[in-house]
Order: C-alpha cells, then structure tokens, then sequence
C-alpha cells in the first residue's frame, strides 16, 4: 500500500485484525474436531493452499484488491496455520515426527502447487 494516510493505516489494521480474528477462531474450530497433529496438519495444508491461491491470483490475474489480500494473508491465513505447533507437537510425538515433518512439508508444498494450478483453470491457462 503506497498511501501513508492515517486512515489508510487504520484501515489495515484493523483489516489484518479481523482476518487474524477469523482465522485464529477457524483454527480453534477445527483443533476440536480434529485435535493434534491431524488437525495442525489439515490447516497448514489449508492454508498452504489458500496462500498460493493468493499468490498466483496476484501474479496472474490481479482482480483483488491490496487490502482483501493482506487481510486474507497477513491476517487470516497466518493466524489460521501454526508453525509453532507443528513444531511442539513433532517434538512431543517422537513416534510421528519424520512422517510428520515430511508429510507436513511435502503435503504444504502441493498445497501451494494445488493452488496455483486452480488459479490458472479459471485464469484460463495463464503463465
């Protein structure tokens, strides 16, 4: 965002913050139904995936605006996927971690890739 107006700095925020509020809630959500590492594993894949939509969305098509991707990324993708708790867990589960660790990586990766090639289907081929 090149505008430096207050206003314009308050609406980020509070944009970031209302995403960063849905996503921390959204993983909360799915933590109950889906607790340890499965459910750590399904939003980090998640959100991998919706990530590379907005990436790619960005580089190939640029229909949304600078404000909707920061509040989806900064705010509600960031606050929805946890590192940390992968990291916690894989320590905490010595059994699971080289399948966790390489599932988690390689899963998140073709999340990224899913994402991409979505966005090129309704881009209509793209680059």
């Amino acid at each position: 965002m090149a505008d430096t107006h207050p206003l314009v700095t308050v609406e980020t925020i509070v944009l970031v913050g209302l995403g960063g509020f849905a996503g921390s809630n959204l993983r909360y959500f799915v933590g109950l139904f889906f607790p340890g590492l499965q459910g750590t594993l399904l939003v980090n894949v998640c959100g991998s995936f919706a990530l590379g939509v907005l990436v790619y969305e960005g580089l190939q098509v640029g229909a949304l605006a600078s404000e909707t991707k920061l509040a989806a990324s900064t705010g509600f993708i960031s606050s929805f996927t946890t590192y940390s708790t992968f990291a916690v867990e894989t320590v905490l589960t010595p059994e699971w971690a080289v399948a966790n660790v390489v599932g988690s990586y390689a899963l998140g990766f073709a999340g990224v890739l899913v994402g991409r090639e979505v966005v090129r289907l309704f881009a209509g081929g793209g680059q």
